[in-house]
This record gives C-alpha cells, sequence and structure tokens, in this order.
C-alpha cells in the first residue's frame, strides 16, 4: 500500500458501519463514508475528526448509478482506494415465507447481494490500474449464511450468497494482489438488534432473550482484517456474542 490508505464503508451512518469506520479512522485510513442519510453519515464523520480524515458520500445501494458516482468521487478526492468494506444491508420482517412480497424479496437482494457486487467490480477495476497495485475487500456475512432463523429467506439467502461472492473474489484477485475477507457477525448490539432485548423467535417456536455483544469487537476484527499485508488474507472471520444461541442445539 502506500503512505495514503483510502477506504469506503458502505452503510457508515450507524451500527456496525459507523463503528467500524471510526476504527479505520484511528488505524490511519482516509475513509468515504456512504450510506442514505446524509445527516447519519456527516455524524460519523464528526466523531471522528480527532482521528483521520473522510469524506461523506450519500449513496443508494440500490442504484447502480448512485454506486458509480459513490467510487467516481472516492478517485477524485484520494486518487487511489486501499480497503472496500460492502457492509450495507437490509432484512425483511420476520414473517412466513410464503407471505413475503417479490417487491421485499427484490429490494433485500438489490442492497444485499447486488450492491457488493456492484462494488467490488469498481473496486477490481481501481486496484488493478493503481500503483502499487491491489488492495482489499471486506464482505459483511453473517453466521445466518449457516444457520438461518425463522422466517429470514431472503435475507439468509443473500447472506450464503455473500461467502460465494467472497470466495470469488478472492481467487479471482489473486492475480492483481486484491484480497477479500469475510466478517460473520453474530448478535453485535446495535439499532438493528434492539429487538433481541425483549426476545426473538426460535426455532421451536418460543421467543428467548439473545445476548449481545459490543460492536466495538467487530470493529476490532475489521481493523484486524484491513491492516493485514497483502501477502496474508483472513478469508472468514466468525465474531459473535459468546453465549448466543448458535453452536449445537442453540
Amino acid at each position: 500500500m502506500s503512505e495514503l490508505k483510502v477506504a469506503i464503508v458502505t452503510g457508515a451512518g450507524s451500527g456496525i458501519g459507523r463503528a467500524c469506520s471510526l476504527a479505520l479512522m484511528k488505524a490511519g485510513f482516509s475513509l468515504v463514508l456512504a450510506g442514505r442519510r446524509k445527516d447519519a453519515l456527516e455524524e460519523t464523520a464528526q466523531r471522528g475528526k480527532e482521528f483521520g480524515n473522510s469524506v461523506v458520500v450519500p449513496s443508494d445501494m440500490t442504484d447502480p448509478a448512485s454506486i458509480a458516482a459513490l467510487f467516481a468521487k472516492t478517485m477524485a478526492t484520494f486518487g487511489r482506494l486501499d480497503l472496500l468494506f460492502n457492509n450495507a444491508g437490509v432484512g425483511t420482517p420476520p414473517v412466513p415465507l410464503e407471505d413475503l412480497t417479490l417487491d421485499q424479496w427484490q429490494t433485500t437482494v438489490a442492497t444485499n447481494l447486488t450492491a457488493p457486487f456492484l462494488c467490488t467490480q469498481h473496486a477490481f477495476r481501481i486496484m488493478k490500474d493503481q500503483t502499487p497495485q491491489g488492495g482489499r475487500i471486506i464482505n459483511n456475512g453473517s453466521i445466518s449464511a449457516y444457520a438461518p432463523r425463522p422466517f429470514s429467506s431472503p435475507y439468509t439467502s443473500t447472506k450464503h450468497a455473500i461467502s460465494g461472492l467472497t470466495r470469488a473474489t478472492a481467487l479471482d484477485g489473486r492475480a492483481y494482489n486484491i484480497a477479500c475477507g469475510q466478517v460473520d457477525v453474530g448478535n453485535a448490539a446495535t439499532e438493528m438488534t434492539e429487538r433481541m432485548a425483549g426476545g426473538v423467535l426460535q426455532p421451536r417456536g418460543d421467543k428467548m432473550i439473545e445476548p449481545r455483544m459490543d460492536v466495538q469487537n467487530v470493529a476490532d476484527a475489521i481493523v484486524f482484517m484491513a491492516t493485514r499485508p497483502l501477502d496474508a488474507n483472513a478469508l472468514f472471520l466468525n465474531i459473535m456474542a459468546t453465549q448466543m444461541p448458535f453452536v449445537g442445539r442453540g
């Protein structure tokens, strides 16, 4: 990498995206903060102001033109890209599979799978052509890729697909010194997991309050992955709440 280290984080306005953006700034990266809500992105930028440089780029991950503009702005501002964290994602309401609408399915696929693919394409083009060549892409997967929750077919399907995208990207990136890895998170304490404090549906049909972990654990994991030299790659890293029902039978 060059002395200037530039990272794009999608979904940087809250939760895992915000925590990881701040941690990367502390680690010496200049950040491009992408997401739908400008005000939330600006709050992330303000919180990280003492740690490093950042630029706010409101972006719609369901719009290919908006994604293209994000990478164009990154190059216009910094002239290179060293890290892409494909973090932005959405879920669907926990309703029976047969009651999900096509629009719900397509929105989840567009945000959770098509957007990371398009972002990866743009990152590849930049990383192949820059000097020194190469960079790193990290995908936000989920332990749902291995063990789905009830009534989560769109989310689980996209996260399972992300694991395939990670492997294919890691393979195709070898020739260009582009590393690709995936972080699979379980029950990080963010706005998206607040419902767990009141109990979430279990496969056996009851609800259970599930333990959560500090989101800083995810941020620390991302910094670890992001700061490996390019001859090393954390292909898959699982970080989860120790007491959550995942391993074994719950």
